[in-house]
């Protein structure tokens, strides 16, 4: 009977942490003149008060289904008392590509998105209650959104994030976005993370990344660590075993989830 009961409390506290509902939308997107699909984990408090937000991003080869394929959101979401909203980035690598007016994925996550996220849900509808992060390329387009757009965001991250494109040429058909490297040096450096410091001055965005010891971004990570210490940036950065996976990102995401709490906590105490 204790075992009964034991196991009927635990079903009971898991189904009260995942109360949070997941939403099913097409944001249209000005533009880029068409509907992106996005998925919202809502937790049951936003009925009732104003809700920080964190725009997760998929990596390469994903979309807006990606992160809850790699853990439930919903029981996260509940927790740590934020509304996720995921967006389909295609394969964008979330730049306003140059090359291709049909996919304007800075804009549409810095600027459309959010006031359409704060139009239909109860939310903190500023950069006190905004955050961003993402894996692999969501990485990227984390600290790149979140960098660029620091008006909108007040915290940003990456995880297992290629926040230098540079080294990488040839792969994740970064080119089409682009044009090739040979062609367009100039803008490789200037599309890229890590050359994207030298705008942030202290104190003006909170700012997490992480990264496997196994994980071929590991190197550009350490890079970009060592950059921000250069430029006196605050900033936290983890590293741990795993490599560029999704047993890593399931384990990733709660320490992230944790930083960003704690920022909202302390700009709307």
């Amino acid at each position: 009977m204790k075992r009964i009961l034991s196991l009927l409390c635990t079903l009971l506290v898991v189904a009260e942490l995942s109360a949070a509902r997941i939403d099913t939308v097409a944001v249209f997107s000005p533009k880029m003149e068409r509907a992106i699909e996005t998925l919202v984990i809502v937790p049951e408090a936003e009925a009732t008060q104003a809700m920080p937000v964190l725009y997760l991003l998929h990596g390469y080869g994903g979309d807006h289904t990606a992160w809850q394929k790699i853990t439930d959101l919903r029981p996260l979401a509940e927790q740590y008392g934020m509304l996720i909203v995921c967006p389909d980035g295609e394969n964008s690598w979330y730049w306003d590509s140059p090359t291709r007016p049909d996919s304007q994925f800075e804009t549409f996550v810095s600027t459309e998105l959010p006031a359409w996220v704060d139009a239909h849900y109860r939310t903190i509808p500023s950069r006190e209650g905004r955050a961003i992060t993402g894996l692999s390329m969501g990485g990227h387009g984390g600290l790149w959104i979140g960098i660029r757009h620091k008006h909108q965001f007040g915290a940003a991250g990456a995880t297992s994030g290629g926040v230098d494109i540079r080294p990488f040429p040839k792969n994740w058909r970064m080119a089409e976005q682009l044009g090739t490297k040979e062609e367009q040096p100039e803008r490789w450096n200037n599309y890229t993370v890590i050359n994207q410091i030298a705008s942030l001055q202290e104190g003006e965005l909170a700012i997490i990344f992480d990264c496997g010891y196994d994980d071929f971004f590991y190197e550009v990570n350490c890079n970009l660590h060592a950059k921000l210490r250069k430029a006196g940036i605050s900033h936290d950065f983890l590293v741990r075993p795993g490599a560029h996976n999704k047993a890593y990102w399931r384990i990733s995401l709660p320490y992230q989830l944790l930083f960003f709490r704690n920022f909202f906590d302390r700009q709307n105490p």
